[in-house]
Order: structure tokens, then C-alpha cells, then sequence
């Protein structure tokens, strides 16, 4: 723990009993002040030297005939005022995490500013703040601690958000830089346990990206929560490393017995709204709570009477995450609150039976190159008409890969393959496709001659085509995009399919098209 010794003179001060206090000098006390219950027998100058208040409040009862003060709003209470006098006098004082934050909102009381004398008491705690407290950890978490009994003081002087930029900025580095001293005790056992990150032994000297929780846990809710907020809003953080702080939490302050839930419903209420609202959830597939931990919520919520909107966000947030339930966990008394997460679950599991699968379950966290690497091990030229169907269609897959389902399906079609069967381009190499200096796609021209006699075997044959089921009929509006830039031929021996097959009796196009788009390279951004 950082501290800082101000003054040099000896601490003189001396009580007589348990509510008096002397300052001992060869002069006898002019002033008399009462803090609280305490009174200090003091000295007009070395007071009136270093505050602003002072002067004032000893002006006032001189013009009232006394030299008695009486203070009874000062933030901190006698014990802080008692700093503040020492400093006046010069005094050794020791300020440490503990004590800063009162003499702190004590010395902007009595107006200790430089205007009154250079070098005052606010500047040094100032001082001291920034350049001690503030960047370490453990010093950041008790001033924090010690700023709810002095509001709206130390809100006013922006302690409390400072603390809390502090104390969360240090929780989204990177753990490997750290340097500071933390509490990290919790046994990795149990459902309750928080996540090991896939090491089934911590290595020695490697630090755990949980390992800000436990000292974060320590604060009182509206703290934590603002905390919290502050780390979720970043987007820096680990949901899952969120969901087991929620979880630490709630296990260290949330009583387990129904008698303490009932006799303190008021602040357990408030704690389970709270964390409910700071709950990290985002779908099926990525929902960083247990359902035991959830219905554990929902039921301290049915005893502490928490508000219906909290209510139904749990049971929300439980129908996601009810086929991990055990019969045990589901153990509600409102049987309606059971029915409404069944029939939530039943709900939502048809309506992902209807939707397509592969776009709630992708990998969508998986980075541009991992797609590509991971797409790098399919074969195009072994897929079914249906699950060509769908690459065509699929927006998520990188442009190379439709690109090469449309080829391989216009080939197929137009070498009379049955449906699912590629005997005749198994053996072909992929197209050739590589990179120009504009960073762009180009077809080689030995592929744009192949697709030109395709275009050319495909008028030929007519509405064969078009009931063959070929490739213009599986693709998209995106996909028929990129296919007709790339081989405009092909698009217009698809049209003029259709066209034999509805009887027209329109003429070919003229050869000299043709053979001039046989001559030009054609690219995609």
C-alpha cells in the first residue's frame, strides 16, 4: 500500500478524555471548535493560515462575542477535521488509501486551496492521487470502497469516477502485463467454479484472466455495478470471464438461507436486479450463464419480490439454456414461471428448426483468413445440387468458393451429369483464379474458352437445360451478379435456354460479340 507523510513537526496533539482534544504549545487555545462530539482546544492563526472556512466561521464568532465554533457537516467527521488541523500546524500526518478520500472531501470543505497558501492540502492529495494511488491496483479498489459513505461529496470531486476508470482500465490489460499484486484464491471445484480456460493446471507465474474478480467482488453492489458497466462497455472483455464475476458475486454476498433472503428482501432485491441487468447474453449458441445459476436467480427473485420486467428476462434468458436444466434446478413453486420457460423453449426451438441452421450456428467469431482455411479443406466438385444450392446462396462464404460452386454446377449441367454425380470433373483441376496487381480476382482464358463452349453446347440443346435443373435456377440475385461479370457469355447462353424453351424463335447473337468477349479478361473486385 502506498502512503504519504506530510509535515515534520511532532504530533502534539493530546486528548483529555475520550471527547476533548489539546493542542499543546507554549500559548494558550484562542479558538474552540466542535466536530461532532469532540472539541479541540486550538489556535486561531495556524488555522485561519490554510483555510478559507476558517477565516470565515472565526470572523463570524467574533462579531457574536465568542471563540466557539461549531461544525457539524464536515465530510469525514473529526477524525478528518483532526488531519486537516495537524497539517495546518505543520504536524506529521500519514495519508494511505483508508483516510484519503475523507481528508480529502474534508479539505475541500474547509477551502484548503492554493489561493489561501501555495503548496495547501488540496494539491498534495491531488498530487498524491495521480501519481500513487490511482496507479495501483489494490490502493484504487479501497479508495473506491471508502467513496460510497462520503456522497455526494466524493462524487462531486469526481473520486468515485476516477477510481472507477482506474480500476477498469487495469482490468482490460492484457493479463500478461501485469504487474501489480492481486487476490486470486478461489478452488477450481464444484458447478460454481469459475472457468479455467481449458488448463487443467494453472501453470506457476501465468496469470488468469479472471484474476481481477475476487478484489472487484469486495465492493458494495452500485459500485460493482458501475465497474461492471464500465468493463462491458469497453467491448474488451470476455463475456464468459463477466458471467463467472456474476456468478462470484452473487455466491459471496447473496444468502443462501430463505430466512436471510426474507429479513434483508429490500438490498438482496436490489442485488438481484443488479445483476441481472449487468447479465452478458447474446443467443442459443452463446450464453455465458448456467441454467442453475439463472433459475437460482429466478428464484431469489420470486422471494424478494423483484420486479416482473426482472422476471421476465430471466425466463427469457432460462428458456435459452434449458436443456442443460436438471430436474432439481427447476424446482419453482410458480408453476406458471415453469410453464412460460417451457413453452419460451418449445417456442423458440421451432422457430430455429425453421430458420437456417447453419446462420445461427456459422462460427461467425471465425476471422476473414480462418474462413478461407477452413472452406480450403471442402470439395466443390463432390457436392449435391442441394448443397450447391446453398453455398450459392450463403453470404458468409468468401467469393473464391461461390465462385467455384457455380462453375463445377454449370459444368455438371452441361455435360448431362446426373444430380449429385461428378464423374466427369472430378478429375479437373479448380479454376484458375489468381491475383492481379489491383488486388483483384481474374478468371484465367482457358476457363472463359470452356465457358464459352458451354454457352455454345447449352443454346444447342435448348429447354434440355432449363429441366435439367442447372445452375440459373440456384442462384441468388448476388451470386447471378457475380457469375454473370465474371462470364457474361454464360449468362446469355442461360437466357437464350430459357428463351428455346418457351418457344421463341429469336435469332443467335452475332459471332463478332462472341469472339470479342472470348478476347477479354474479365475481373471482380
Amino acid at each position: 500500500m502506498k502512503f504519504m507523510k506530510l509535515g515534520s513537526k511532532p504530533d502534539t496533539f493530546e486528548s483529555d478524555g475520550k471527547f476533548h482534544k489539546h493542542a499543546v504549545s507554549d500559548l494558550d487555545s484562542d479558538v474552540t471548535v466542535n466536530v461532532g462530539e469532540v472539541t479541540f482546544y486550538l489556535h486561531k492563526f495556524p488555522l485561519l493560515s490554510k483555510s478559507n472556512r476558517m477565516q470565515r466561521l472565526v470572523f463570524q464568532a467574533s462579531e457574536e462575542n465568542t471563540d466557539e465554533i461549531t461544525i457539524f457537516d464536515i465530510p469525514g467527521g473529526h477524525k478528518a477535521f483532526e488531519i486537516c488541523a495537524k497539517f495546518c500546524y505543520g504536524m506529521t500526518v500519514t495519508l494511505n488509501a483508508y483516510n484519503i478520500t475523507a481528508v480529502r472531501c474534508a479539505a475541500e470543505y474547509l477551502e484548503m486551496t492554493e489561493d489561501v497558501d501555495r503548496g495547501n492540502l488540496i494539491y498534495k492529495i491531488e498530487v498524491f492521487l495521480n501519481s500513487g494511488i490511482f496507479r495501483s491496483w489494490k490502493d484504487s479498489i479501497i479508495v473506491l470502497q471508502t467513496t460510497k459513505s462520503l456522497l455526494p461529496w466524493s462524487e462531486d470531486l469526481k473520486l468515485v469516477g476516477r477510481c472507477i476508470d482506474s480500476v477498469s482500465a487495469k482490468i482490460l490489460v492484457n493479463p500478461e502485463t501485469i504487474t501489480w499484486s492481486y487476490t486470486h484464491n478461489r478452488k477450481l471445484s464444484g458447478p460454481d467454479k469459475i472457468v479455467d480456460y481449458h488448463r487443467e493446471k494453472r501453470e506457476e507465474n501465468v496469470i488468469p484472466k479472471d484474476w481481477w474478480v475476487e478484489d472487484v467482488c469486495e465492493l458494495e453492489i452500485d459500485m460493482f455495478k458501475r465497474v461492471m458497466s464500465a468493463v462491458k462497455s469497453s467491448g474488451r472483455m470476455n463475456n464468459g470471464v463477466i458471467g463467472e464475476a456474476l456468478r462470484y458475486y452473487v455466491a459471496r454476498w447473496l444468502p443462501e438461507s430463505m430466512e436471510s433472503l426474507t429479513s434483508e428482501a429490500s438490498s438482496n432485491k436490489h442485488l438481484v436486479e443488479t445483476v441481472v441487468f449487468l447479465l452478458p447474453r447474446v443467443n442459443r449458441a452463446m450464453s455465458y450463464s448456467t441454467c442453475s445459476f439463472l433459475l437460482k436467480l429466478l428464484k431469489v427473485s420470486i422471494v424478494v419480490g423483484a420486479d416482473e420486467a426482472v422476471k421476465e428476462d430471466l425466463v427469457e434468458n432460462v428458456s435459452l439454456k434449458l436443456h442443460e436444466a436438471s430436474v432439481k434446478d427447476l424446482l419453482i413453486h410458480e408453476v406458471e414461471l415453469v410453464h412460460r420457460i417451457v413453452d419460451q423453449f418449445m417456442a423458440d426451438e421451432k422457430r430455429v428448426s425453421e430458420d437456417d441452421r447453419y446462420k445461427e450456428f456459422e462460427h461467425p467469431e471465425l476471422t476473414k483468413s480462418e474462413k478461407k482455411r477452413l472452406c480450403g479443406l471442402m470439395d466443390v466438385r463432390k457436392l449435391t445440387s442441394e448443397a450447391s444450392t446453398h453455398a450459392a446462396q450463403n453470404e458468409r462464404l468468401p467469393l473464391r468458393v461461390v465462385v467455384q460452386v457455380l462453375y463445377f454446377e454449370q459444368l455438371r449441367a452441361a455435360n448431362h451429369s446426373p444430380v449429385g454425380s461428378v464423374a466427369a470433373s472430378s478429375h479437373s483441376p479448380l479454376p484458375p483464379v489468381k491475383k492481379t496487381e489491383e488486388n483483384k480476382v481474374v478468371v484465367g482464358e482457358e476457363e472463359e474458352e470452356t465457358t464459352k463452349k458451354v454457352g455454345l453446347s447449352k443454346k444447342s440443346r435448348g429447354s434440355k437445360s432449363t429441366r435439367s435443373g442447372g445452375g440459373a435456377q440456384l442462384m441468388p440475385s448476388r451470386s447471378r451478379r457475380i457469375f454473370e461479370k465474371i462470364w457474361p457469355g454464360k449468362a446469355e447462353s442461360s437466357n437464350k435456354s430459357s428463351e428455346v424453351s418457351s418457344g421463341s424463335s429469336q435469332s443467335p447473337p452475332a459471332k463478332s460479340s462472341s469472339s470479342s468477349s472470348r478476347r477479354r479478361r474479365h475481373s471482380i473486385s
